[in-house]
């Protein structure tokens, strides 16, 4: 690993700068987005119904709601839903606005607090993906790993940081590649460190990356196992991940977050990090010589972290969620995103799965060469994490961009072999040609030369009015007009609540968040049911007005377990009498109607 295509003066040069080089790269990325994505930020185009959640929960915080509480009081009003989120990532984009409105108002200082947040997480990405391979490659590294984690192969990983992208998921991944960098570190101490405060961190914020901070502590425990000279790692990584975690707890938990939840840092979790890392801590200050002594006191330890846990918090041991059968069955398990990797189209499986094997294979390859050297250690524990995200595919495509993004290290290492050999071939058009095509084919940009021809899903008629309705019903022009209505409660689909209380005065009743479960099946029973079924549901939530986005992709749902259902009767023209049309601008994509009780 020590062969390098660069003059060593010009490869100790850009060493000595790595940190300097690094962030010079981000601050061209973070000005190349904002001019990219102006229009997004122009019409606050928060895409995802997460990012328009988060500006809502950022908005209530510097209204003075309290910082433990988390309640958004604007869906299913008046005694609103909990969202099972922490205030850490609200920080960034509430400084932003404080920062910015006195010079640009509140409107404009939120559209840019939305624009740059999401971009700071990524200039963290780069620096830890940057010490992954400074350590485990070549000092010089980092240049060839920044072209591949901004290639097609890695672009659902950078999908995450985009400007609106405001959602806690790029802040999430900047703390795996700072896990991968502690794993990759030397220096015990410090790396053990680094991957607890990382995991400690992801886990304040959300539950998402749980299994990855578990393999990454299984990685710490088991390189003290077979080396006893790791016990400052695992001691750092024990006393760092308890006091994290519990300095998560003491300053981000909610009041909601309190009781005995399994989907974010209640009581539940975090008597598991520091009773785990508690027990790690004793292991670490023991460590007894024998090696098959430590690996059963870890086995042991393992035991009754598992074995308490089951037996204390036995709600744990299902679905973290902790929805209804009904709910699961009708929402949650058709989300996309929560299938695995081979439920999906070849057009979608295959570019996110290239830069992952290509990472892999990369990372194995590593590996053996390093055997013999102060890397190898580093190099089993990456290899192992490369994997684990790998196999993540098998359960749910949302783990693409964590895989895609611990991948780069390992694709990194494979194209600082190959590429070095081939350019050193006496063959011209091995120099060239092989070169870009290995580079081509290691850094999963070939995926994206390959999609025109791989099959592509019908594109008919009906799906193109679908995705129109999704794109015009979520914009500002669209949603104007609603707000020259008195402020009220509107009964609108599931997805297009968190959007409509964004971008008006008025409130819902539902969004897609598993503790807002009931309103969830409410909406879907008050449409798929009967008129006088919505009827009803509709005044006991309150309701004065209906709002309804035709041909939105939520919709096709009611049509198609209900087709004479409220819904289906609404698209046939029946329409009760007691539904007064609201007029709306001629080019409106809704149809707005005031609900009469009386």
């Amino acid at each position: 690993m020590n062969d390098s295509p660069f003059p060593s003066r010009f490869e100790i040069e850009i060493d000595r700068r790595w940190l300097t080089i690094t962030l010079a790269a981000w601050a061209i990325v973070v000005a190349w987005y904002l001019w990219q994505r102006w229009n997004n930020i122009y019409w606050l185009s928060l895409g995802d119904t997460d990012d328009n959640m988060r500006l809502m929960q950022v908005r209530a915080l510097l209204g003075g709601q309290g910082w433990y509480d988390l309640r958004q009081y604007r869906l299913n009003p008046p005694s609103g839903f909990d969202i099972h989120w922490s205030r850490l990532v609200d920080l960034p984009i509430a400084g932003l606005i404080l920062i910015l409105k006195p010079f640009l108002g509140t409107a404009w200082a939120e559209r840019w607090a939305c624009g740059i947040a999401p971009l700071l997480p990524l200039g963290v990405t780069m620096v830890g993906v940057a010490l992954t391979v400074r350590r485990l490659v070549a000092p010089a590294a980092y240049l060839l790993a920044g072209i591949i984690l901004f290639g097609t192969g890695a672009s659902m990983t950078i999908g995450m940081y985009v400007p609106m992208r405001i959602d806690h998921h790029g802040w999430q991944l900047a703390m795996l590649s700072l896990t991968a960098a502690g794993l990759a570190d030397p220096r015990r101490a410090r790396g053990g460190a680094t991957v607890g405060l990382a995991t400690a961190v992801s886990l304040t914020i959300g539950l998402e990356m749980l299994p990855y901070g578990a393999m990454a502590g299984a990685m710490v425990t088991l390189r003290w196992v077979w080396d006893r000279t790791e016990a400052r790692r695992l001691l750092a990584y024990a006393l760092t991940l308890s006091g994290g975690s519990a300095l998560g707890f003491v300053g981000f938990t909610s009041y909601a977050n309190m009781a005995m939840r399994c989907d974010a840092l209640t009581p539940v979790w975090l008597s598991v990090m520091v009773g785990g890392g508690a027990l790690l801590f004793v292991l670490a200050w023991a460590s007894p010589e024998n090696r098959i002594v430590r690996l059963a006191l870890a086995a042991a330890a393992g035991a009754v972290v598992a074995g308490a846990f089951a037996y204390a918090f036995p709600q744990c041991l299902g679905r973290p969620e902790g929805v209804s059968e009904e709910l699961a069955r009708t929402w949650l398990n058709n989300v996309r995103e929560a299938k695995p990797i081979y439920q999906h189209p070849l057009r979608v499986a295959f570019p996110m799965a290239v830069l992952p094997v290509s990472g892999l294979i990369g990372a194995i390859i590593a590996t053996w060469r390093a055997r013999g050297t102060e890397r190898f250690a580093g190099w089993v524990s990456v290899t192992l994490f490369v994997a684990f995200a790998a196999a993540m595919l098998l359960w749910q495509i949302r783990a693409g961009p964590a895989a895609a993004l611990i991948g780069v290290i390992g694709a990194t290492a494979l194209a600082w072999i190959v590429l070095p050999w081939l350019l050193t071939r006496s063959s011209v058009v091995v120099r060239v040609v092989g070169s870009v095509a290995a580079f081509l084919l290691i850094s999963g940009l070939f995926a994206g030369m390959t999609l025109r021809f791989l099959p592509t899903e019908a594109s008919n008629a009906r799906t193109k009015i679908v995705n129109r309705a999704n794109a015009r019903c979520s914009t500002i022009p669209a949603m104007r007009p609603l707000d020259r209505l008195p402020a009220t409660v509107i009964f609108t689909h599931v997805d297009l609540g968190p959007r409509l209380i964004t971008l008006t005065h008025h409130d819902a009743i539902a969004g897609p968040y598993h503790r807002n479960g009931d309103a969830i099946l409410d909406v879907h029973h008050a449409f798929t049911g009967t008129a006088d079924g919505f009827r009803a549901i509709a005044k006991r939530h309150g309701a004065r007005l209906l709002l309804v986005c035709p041909n939105m992709a939520e919709t096709t749902i009611y049509r198609s377990r209900a087709k004479d259902g409220f819904y289906g009767q609404l698209t046939q023209g029946k329409v009760p009498t007691w539904l007064v049309p609201v007029p709306l601008p001629k080019n409106s994509p809704f149809r707005l109607w005031r609900i009469d009780y009386d």
